[in-house]
């Protein structure tokens, strides 16, 4: 009898562990899956919590997209999860797919998003789990995303070198570089320095160290002023043997378009930070050329997923801060999107600062340019002859938006248009 219970008690904590062993293998197999399709990984690290690391990483994944790349961000902060707010997403929650997987939000700007803070029903609720929980949620949400196939995944780190972030780590073997966010004060550095050690422990190797609010740029004169001291984040990236980015300065503008949702690189391009956030950006758009077979064998590779080989159109959006400009002739900027009309999809955004207005100069400028459609707010009727003259079809009566969405409504049909604000 007692033989006959232990048997029977062994054998069913056997099943139970085989079930758990299982499903452990199971979760593997899918999390292999899922990031099978997905290129370079980047993780953005740091080890000090307040420097801005998000910043950063919805600014490099937003950069990467503009440059025509399929690109995903995923959030794993649980305690600060920044990216909501950054990309103007609050209140928005994850949607399971008909076969049980999760599915990652579209955000304005051609980026694929998921974040905790999606999951969370409210944004001042404090998650308050113990870390077997933390990383059952991590590990969901890694192997569950169809993200599909991307070109790259931006990954926010939570800050610091503790469980959570090697965890994380473990969790994506394969990754292809890190980027390290530290700010010019000793107290940063200390702490970055041990983010350095992390990865060359993990094996991770290391794109670059950002020197973020390496100075403030003066709203009247435009100047830098050394607030925090600079140069520290370049000095310890030396003394590490690892890469230096570059320094990204504090900036009034940036604070706002940040708060408001709206990523500098793309709504404030002609900031200084904006500037020297996109000369960081080569060593990561370097690592699609690493993978070319045929990049030094004297044959011109075509990208296998940047899609410039389709059919596209080239669509003008004349703008101000940031949103659709009312008249094509006040407009700061054009965004021109490179977008396939079949898939509805934009593939590639620049900006570019027009001539000066003048009779019959713009619509020639936007031939140039190669544009096929201008969509703007209002327009005289002799200005919509001279672009129908050129062969650019006129869309008029668009609101004030971010363009981006209005590209998107256009594509699929659900653009309104009002009266033109300027038939004369």
């Amino acid at each position: 009898m007692n033989c006959g219970a232990k048997k029977g008690g062994c054998e069913s904590g056997g099943g139970h562990e085989a079930d758990e062993k299982l499903k452990a293998f199971t979760e593997d197999q899918a999390l292999v899956h899922r990031l099978s399709k997905i290129k370079h990984k980047i993780l953005v690290l740091s080890g000090k919590g307040g420097v801005g690391k998000s910043t950063v990483a919805v600014n490099l994944a937003v950069a990467l997209a503009m440059e025509g790349w399929k690109t995903g961000l995923i959030d794993v902060d649980f305690h600060g999860p920044s990216v909501p707010m950054l990309l103007n997403m609050k209140g928005e929650l994850l949607k399971a797919d008909n076969g049980g997987g999760i599915l990652p939000l579209e955000s304005l700007y051609g980026v694929k998003v998921v974040s905790l803070g999606f999951a969370l029903a409210d944004n001042d609720e404090a998650v308050i789990w113990r870390g077997p929980m933390k990383m059952g949620v991590i590990k969901q949400l890694l192997a569950e995303v169809q993200w599909g196939d991307l070109d790259y995944l931006v990954i926010d780190f939570p800050p610091g070198t503790g469980d959570e972030p090697l965890s994380v780590a473990q969790l994506i073997p394969d990754s292809s570089g890190a980027v390290i966010v530290t700010t010019p004060q000793d107290l940063s550095l200390q702490d970055v320095r041990k983010s350095i050690n992390f990865c060359r422990q993990l094996r991770i190797p290391i794109l670059g160290v950002v020197e973020n609010m390496s100075g403030l740029v003066c709203p009247h004169c435009q100047k830098v002023i050394e607030v925090f001291k600079s140069g520290g984040g370049e000095a310890m990236a030396r003394q590490m043997g690892v890469p230096f980015l570059g320094r990204i300065p504090m900036d009034p503008q940036i604070v706002g378009t940040s708060d408001e949702g709206k990523p500098f690189v793309y709504h404030a391009r002609e900031s200084q930070a904006a500037e020297a956030f996109l000369r960081m950006i080569p060593p990561v758009l370097a690592l699609q050329d690493r993978e070319d077979p045929l990049r030094h064998s004297g044959t011109k590779a075509v990208p296998p997923t940047k899609e410039n080989n389709l059919k596209s159109l080239k669509i003008a959006v004349p703008t101000a801060s940031g949103l659709l400009c009312e008249h094509f002739g006040h407009c700061e900027q054009f965004a021109l999107f490179d977008v396939d009309p079949d898939k509805k999809a934009i593939l590639k955004t620049t900006m570019l600062v027009p001539p000066p207005h003048e009779p019959g100069l713009l619509p020639a400028w936007l031939q140039e340019q190669g544009a096929d459609v201008i969509i703007a707010g209002g327009m005289g009727s002799r200005a919509q002859e001279l672009f129908l003259g050129k062969g650019i079809h006129v869309v008029t009566g668009a609101s004030q938006e971010v363009p981006a969405k209005v590209i998107n409504d256009y594509l699929n049909g659900v653009l309104k248009t009002g009266s033109n604000v300027c038939d004369h």
